[in-house]
């Protein structure tokens, strides 16, 4: 059943996905958050950090399982940063864009909950784990069943929605992952210093 459940959110996210609209790549202010975007922490905070991610990203794993803690801790549980995550995936396309769609589709509150699933498992997948084992916890984790995943999956909103991250990344020049925005300027330093430092300065700008 999860077997035929993967195959049709591979097929119903075709490989092209993530570069069809990526011929080159632009220099352009980062796309503004919308209704549409996954968001964490307080709507009206003074700093909204935007990240592009994949899940078979082994830096953007890193960051979410060593470096997201603290820093959800410390800015977005105080009220000074709005995070939001965006999907840019890399290869292989065949687990990313899935993984991509699965935390698409899953309940709103339950969506960064499927991230750290995914990228807490990612080592193992990416090292020879089978695939049944990284998806069954997201799919856990999610608030759906697999029908209602697989569903939503198959809806072209999905696709729609996963090609405006990509879009927007194309455009912003992120060309690799993870990419951080703060307050709509990129920001290379992804430590957690290096974001607070981001952080306050954008703050002090407003």
């Amino acid at each position: 059943m999860l077997r035929r459940f993967l195959l049709l959110l591979a097929l119903a996210l075709p490989a092209s996905l993530a570069t069809a609209s990526a011929p080159s790549w632009a220099q352009e202010p980062v796309a503004p958050v919308t209704a549409a975007d996954r968001v964490l922490g307080r709507a009206d905070a003074p700093v909204t950090v935007i990240e592009y991610a994949s899940f078979t990203c082994h830096h953007c794993a890193d960051w979410h399982q060593f470096v997201f803690p603290l820093f959800k801790q410390r800015l977005i549980d105080t009220g000074q940063v709005r995070f939001v995550f965006r999907n840019l995936p890399t290869d292989p396309d065949s687990l990313s864009l899935p993984a991509a769609a699965m935390a698409h589709c899953a309940a709103p509150d339950k969506f960064f909950d499927v991230v750290g699933v995914l990228m807490r498992g990612q080592s193992a997948v990416l090292h020879g784990g089978r695939q049944e084992d990284w998806y069954n916890p997201a799919v856990a984790a999610s608030g759906r069943t697999r029908e209602q995943l697989r569903a939503c999956a198959d809806q072209p909103a999905t696709r729609a929605a996963l090609q405006r991250d990509i879009n927007s990344a194309v455009a912003a020049g992120a060309t690799t992952t993870p990419a951080f925005f703060v307050n709509g300027r990129r920001v290379t330093d992804r430590s957690l210093g290096g974001l607070e430092v981001a952080v306050r300065a954008a703050a002090a700008a407003r």
